[in-house]
């Protein structure tokens, strides 16, 4: 087998930021590590590339293998490669946002690794440079989520609009005004207007509504936005 000669060995890795909704906070999932160095602190999913996989499917394997978790959207936003990231060896990582409903997968959760959800503003402390991959893919998830409908993947089937509000304030970290939301958010025909009505939140209620399929594809790149002034966030 030919080699290219003179050169030293860099390990790839992958690491998974995962955000979660459950219904009125965004959330993150991280695991307690199982070796040394940083041993039992909080970490993103993560695992090296092996020789016959893409990025991709690393990803996907090392999510499914931590945590259960399949058939989730991701998304690859960046690659970490400073020389002294990881005190062990040499070590490129691959970063991917994921994006899920807690509430759809909180049984699929894998216990072995200790995975546990944490709001977006009260993290603990994270192993190496994971701090900065999170803030990175904060950045990116509010990038993306001001061009196109993203956040949808993590709503449950049916929602209400004070629910999506509640999310798309989380991410942006700010507050929007209800009836413009509202109003900007039902002229994009992305939503299907159910019968029932969440009597949970107030007497009143908020009417549940799903989401077209059929429209959320085909309105992917020409999303309306809803979020006001969005350059203000980059």
């Amino acid at each position: 087998m030919q080699r290219y000669t003179g050169q030293k060995r860099i390990l790839v890795a992958v690491d998974c930021i995962i955000f979660g909704f459950d219904g009125w906070n965004l959330k993150l999932l991280l695991v307690q590590r199982a070796i040394e160095p940083e041993k039992d602190k909080f970490s993103l999913m993560g695992g090296f590339i092996q020789p016959s996989e893409s990025p991709d499917d690393a990803a996907n394997r090392v999510l499914e293998y931590r945590t259960g978790l399949k058939n989730v959207y991701m998304d690859q936003f960046h690659v970490f490669g400073k020389p002294e990231r990881d005190p062990v060896e040499r070590t490129l990582s691959i970063a991917y946002y994921a994006l899920i409903d807690i509430h759809q997968y909180e049984k699929q959760i894998n216990d072995e690794f200790h995975a546990e959800w944490f709001l977006l503003n009260d993290l603990p402390e994270l192993i190496f440079d994971h701090a900065e991959m999170v803030k990175l893919a904060k950045k990116q998830l509010m990038y993306k989520a001001a061009l196109h409908p993203i956040l949808f993947q993590l709503l449950p089937e049916k929602f209400t609009i004070p629910q999506l509000q509640s999310l798309y304030e989380g991410v942006f970290q700010t507050q929007f005004d209800d009836r413009n939301f509202s109003r900007k958010l039902l002229s994009t025909g992305l939503l299907v207007k159910q019968p029932e009505k969440d009597k949970q939140s107030s007497k009143k209620g908020a009417f549940y509504y799903k989401l077209d399929q059929s429209q959320y594809k085909e309105n992917f790149e020409s999303f309306l936005n809803l979020v006001p002034n969005p350059d203000k966030f980059f």
